[in-house]
């Protein structure tokens, strides 16, 4: 029976007036049994629907909607659980967590459903020939793959497996279908760099325009790699290096196809201390969530920012970030206090909880910022910025909550969406009133 679980229904809606309630499950639409959220919208698209539910006291009912494309049903369903991950990645970052987190943490998910929906990565080496099917019957485009490399062998070993399905041939199968794919390399320095690195760009832009883009992001390494296998970290000097090498290749791509295809993540430009290329070439920023092309679209804001600021009088604030964002921050929050007139102070956080050579703003704990803290003073207020919470519970990587903070500091604190112009609204709401 299962089907999908109701767990809110919008006042007003076709579902409330129609009498379903939270608690019901809605079995099938029009005799197709429904196994996620995806079945929902892709049976949900016509203009007459049956509907067959399970109340919550077990009951069966069916009922009838006529004109379901004039508006919604208003149904929200319970979150599905996200197929686990098979591979042992050589590295994986959920291996390399410290231990006393959070268990949901802990969870590997490899669920090309969630690929679909949110836009998470995965590598499709678990997925089964129904799914694949599935795939191409429902459309179900853009998808976001982890390739790695296409060469078999030394994909087997950066997977931590072996016999995986070879990643080209299930990606030729769906760019015949015409599914768009946005891919990605975790870049592991002397493992899938060089000649293979060659290879798997080589093979992803036979597959374009399904193969939408390409992504290469460098490996991230923790302090906590016990008895895991032996990696290189991307130093600052191999960052360089590797700009120098694949940045021309990137921009002669970009001029073949029309259209930017090959990115190198905005970590390799911090590491290097090199510029970033123009904000064009990273067209409609395909690649923004996997951190490439944040800090060119943070510098455009900020210009953007900086000609609409005004004066606010006297204050000061303090901005927390990671090591990797501090150049940007700094020149922004620089560039902002001339316009306000209200000091702002970045103060970057080296992490403790996964180690110093994990530099990015969204890892950072609640105990990192208070040892950051140590002997500081932050003046009327202390800025943080969203990423370094879970979503909509204000609860930092260690369990630590903004009240937590709040008293083990003593400081004023406000949380900011992390961009220029949500610091710049941040700012003017807490100190117009100073004027």
């Amino acid at each position: 029976m299962k089907g999908l679980l109701i767990e809110d229904v919008m006042k007003g809606s076709v579902a409330d007036e129609l009498g379903i309630e939270p608690g019901d499950r809605l079995i099938a639409i029009d005799g197709h049994r429904l196994r996620d959220i995806i079945d929902f919208h892709y049976w949900a698209s016509g203009d007459q629907l049956v509907l067959d539910l399970e109340r919550a006291d077990g009951s069966l009912w069916e009922c009838e909607v006529e004109d379901a494309m004039e508006q919604p049903l208003g149904l929200r369903f319970a979150t599905p659980s996200p197929a686990r991950c098979r591979n042992a990645c050589v590295f994986c970052f959920v291996h390399q967590l410290p231990r006393g987190l959070r268990r949901p943490l802990y969870v590997k998910d490899e669920d090309y459903r969630l690929s679909f929906l949110y836009g998470n990565y995965v590598t499709l080496a678990n997925v089964r020939r129904s799914e694949l099917v599935r795939i191409k019957k429902q459309r179900l485009s853009p998808l976001y793959i982890s390739v790695h490399a296409t060469d078999p062998a030394l994909r087997d070993r950066l997977l931590g497996r072996s016999g995986a399905p070879p990643i080209l041939d299930i990606m030729q199968e769906l760019a015949a279908a015409r599914i768009v794919m946005h891919t990605q390399v975790v870049l592991c320095p002397g493992l899938n760099d060089g000649a293979a690195l060659e290879q798997t760009v080589r093979d992803l832009v036979e597959l374009y325009p399904q193969v939408a883009s390409l992504a290469i992001v460098p490996v991230g390494l923790t302090s906590h790699r016990s008895n895991l296998p032996r990696l290189s970290p991307v130093t600052a000097e191999y960052a360089a290096a590797f700009i120098r090498e694949w940045q021309p290749l990137a921009e002669r791509l970009e001029r073949e196809l029309g259209e930017p295809f090959l990115f190198l993540a905005d970590e390799f430009y911090l590491k290097a201390g090199l510029a970033f290329p123009e904000f064009s070439s990273y067209g409609e920023f395909p690649q923004l969530e996997n951190g490439v092309g944040m800090v060119p679209l943070f510098r455009n804001e900020a210009a953007k920012v900086l000609r609409k600021a005004r004066q606010l009088g006297n204050g000061s604030a303090t901005v927390v970030t990671g090591l990797s964002a501090l150049p940007v921050i700094s020149e922004f929050l620089d560039a902002l206090s001339v316009k306000t007139g209200v000091t702002l102070t970045p103060l970057a956080v080296e992490n403790r909880l996964f180690g110093p050579s994990v530099t990015v703003t969204g890892l950072i704990s609640g105990g990192d910022i208070i040892a950051a803290l140590q002997g500081r003073a932050v003046g009327d207020l202390m800025l943080i910025p969203d990423v370094m919470l879970k979503e909509g519970e204000g609860i930092f990587l260690d369990d630590l909550t903004v009240a937590d903070l709040q008293k083990e500091t003593n400081a004023r604190i406000v949380v900011v969406d992390t961009s220029p112009s949500g610091l710049y609204e941040a700012i003017r709401k807490q100190f117009r009133t100073r004027r």
